[in-house]
């Protein structure tokens, strides 16, 4: 379940609150009793950092593989024919 953020305009009461997403927004404040509970907006819990999969697998387009170097030296490979 999300937690939402209220704001009391009336009396400047702030609060999170635990709810489902098919709950009703609150409207009235704990502290004062007004109807001017109203939810804030907020930024994510969270970032997404590191190597993981969702930086390996969907972030950016993807990118053409290149053939190894070639360990041999005598030139079969793919990237030594084109040279």
């Amino acid at each position: 379940m999300p937690i939402y953020e209220y704001r009391c305009d009336s009396c400047g009461f702030q609060k999170e609150h635990l709810q489902k997403l098919s709950d009703a927004p609150l409207t009235a404040c704990p502290s004062c009793g007004q109807e001017s509970y109203a939810k804030l907006l907020s930024a994510a819990g969270f970032q997404l950092k590191g190597s993981g999969w969702y930086a390996t697998d969907f972030k950016g387009g993807s990118a053409p593989k290149t053939p190894p170097p070639c360990q041999t030296g005598e030139g079969s490979c793919s990237s030594c024919v084109a040279s």
